[in-house]
């Protein structure tokens, strides 16, 4: 059997912002609408489906990304003076890390989740 992930629901204080915020920093295509969610589409077919709430719970987020994607997100991630760190507890800011022979690193959404971006799957060695 093949099981994939289909798709998750981000919490979001305003799901038109957050969506289209992190489609433009990832290089995606604009949000769709999709009932009462803002949806970003991954290459992959898995999608973030933005929902609005008052309420959230900061997530976990990581995307894989190829080393000439990882120069562009990260460069935007600068260009917009985003703080950024190398590790997910946030103690080696304004540096990436170089795990499993590859680059990586991590920022927070406007709604206080943890993004990352990195070019190695964790344990791939290298």
């Amino acid at each position: 059997m093949a099981i994939e992930l289909n798709h998750t629901i981000v919490a979001s204080r305003d799901k038109h912002s957050a969506a289209a915020s992190l489609a433009a920093l990832l290089g995606l295509p604009a949000p769709s609408s999709f009932g009462p969610f803002q949806v970003v589409a991954l290459s992959n077919g898995v999608s973030l489906d933005f929902l609005q709430t008052a309420e959230i719970h900061p997530q976990h987020y990581a995307f894989l990304l190829t080393e000439n994607e990882f120069d562009d997100v990260f460069g935007r991630i600068r260009e917009r003076n985003l703080s950024y760190w190398a590790d997910p507890a946030h103690q080696r800011g304004g540096e990436i890390n170089t795990r499993d022979g590859g680059r990586g690193v991590y920022f927070d959404s406007p709604d206080g989740h943890n993004l990352e971006i990195l070019t190695r799957p964790y344990g791939s060695g290298g």
